[in-house]
């Protein structure tokens, strides 16, 4: 899935809507819908940009201990499967 937007900019568009401007002239300006808009508002409300990027690092590093975890969880199931088995 590409994105269109970097965190920096949702965080500059959230913050327009802070500043005063309406949702729906943002969203027709920036090509976004009302729904995206209110994703991004429950995802980064009250974020700073640099938040944000802590939050991308923190989930990519939460992808990658899942994964490690699957697979050592995998390696572990196999293992007692052929040890468990009768010669």
């Amino acid at each position: 899935m590409k994105k269109r937007f970097t965190e920096e900019q949702i965080i500059g568009i959230l913050k327009e809507a802070e500043a005063g401007a309406k949702v729906a002239e943002l969203c027709r300006k920036h090509g976004i819908s009302d729904a995206t808009y209110y994703n991004w508002k429950a995802k980064f409300g009250g974020m700073t940009v640099s938040d944000a990027q802590r939050l991308k690092a923190l989930e990519a590093e939460n992808a990658r201990l899942k994964r490690l975890l699957a697979e050592s969880m995998l390696d572990n199931a196999a293992l007692k499967d052929v040890l468990g088995r009768k010669w």
